[in-house]
């Protein structure tokens, strides 16, 4: 049980240095919609739940921007492009 553990641990470890997490992260804007925003987050990040779309939104509304996912690069960066095709502004943090 151990060794899986540590292998798996060290599996963890490998992916996180050859994809290094960065995190989308959605800006507040007074031009769309608190409704468009929320279908906009679902339809460019099929992770999202419904919930955790309407919490991410609210946070934005309230607090200028909020995290949306932690994920690798790549994915981070097609998601953000998702996001500007819907007109919403994000951007990628590095973790």
């Amino acid at each position: 049980m151990v060794e899986q553990e540590t292998a798996t641990r060290s599996l963890e470890e490998t992916l996180r240095e050859a994809l290094p997490p960065a995190t989308v992260v959605l800006h507040n804007d007074d031009v769309n919609s608190m409704d468009h925003v929320v279908v906009s987050l679902l339809d460019s990040v099929p992770e999202l739940e419904p919930e955790r779309a309407v919490e991410v939104m609210l946070a934005a509304h309230e607090h200028g921007s909020a995290d949306v996912i932690s994920c690798p690069l790549e994915r981070a960066e097609l998601y953000r492009e998702r996001l500007e095709r819907h007109g919403l502004t994000a951007t990628i943090r590095r973790s």
